[in-house]
């Protein structure tokens, strides 16, 4: 016996056996939207801070670097070779030589007149095309432009008696899904040390070494 079509519609209404795949044909491409998102934003924020540590290390490094001589420790192109290549096998999968670079000024007070803050010397690692945001080799030298390096929040300042080692890193971050649900540009950091021991700072700051190729910027 066949029912009205009223008592057919109420007993369709009632149907609810297909409900279930129905909400989930819904809501499918949002969870996964949902995951795929939080995959990326967790891969970024864990680069971000493994390039925030290979700062710290760079400027600890730095900070610590030169061979004693009499009461004064030199530093030459050749130990900041060595700490560039030491930064670029820290970096591991992150491949700091390819994918960013790194900028390691020495941050001092000028010994003439007006005595500011200059960058008396810059050396760069990565092929990268990351410019510093803070200055260049020989800016403040002879005028008090220079007020330091960082942000205006946050600003290192070199002592009369020492340098600070100031390092900016740059690096090109590849997303594994795409790039529009994390910040654009590269990722940038840094970090400063005062150096630790009484470093020779004549002349250029840095010695030659002979058949050394300085790693300028």
């Amino acid at each position: 016996m066949n029912l009205p079509t009223s008592g057919l519609l109420r007993a369709i209404a009632r149907d609810r056996r297909g409900l279930a795949v129905t909400e989930m044909a819904y809501c499918l491409p949002i969870l996964l939207l949902l995951t795929l998102w939080l995959f990326e934003i967790t891969n970024y924020v864990i680069v971000k801070q493994q390039v925030s540590q290979l700062a710290i290390q760079v400027a600890d490094n730095a900070s610590r670097i030169g061979t004693q001589n009499t009461v004064q420790s030199e530093i030459d192109e050749g130990q900041v070779n060595d700490l560039f290549i030491g930064a670029g096998l820290q970096s591991g999968r992150l491949d700091i030589l390819r994918n960013g670079r790194i900028i390691l000024s020495s941050l001092e007070v000028d010994p003439a007149s007006p005595n500011g803050q200059y960058i008396h010397w810059q050396r760069c690692y990565g092929t990268l095309a990351y410019p510093s945001s803070y200055g260049v080799q020989g800016d403040g030298k002879g005028n008090t432009n220079v007020k330091g390096m960082g942000p205006a929040s946050a600003r290192i300042t070199a002592t009369a008696t020492a340098p600070a080692m100031y390092v900016e890193i740059g690096y090109n971050y590849r997303p594994m899904i795409t790039s529009a649900w994390i910040p654009s540009g590269p990722i940038k950091e840094v970090a400063s040390l005062i150096v630790r021991d009484n470093r020779d700072t004549s002349g250029t700051g840095i010695k030659a070494v002979a058949g050394t190729t300085p790693s300028t910027c």
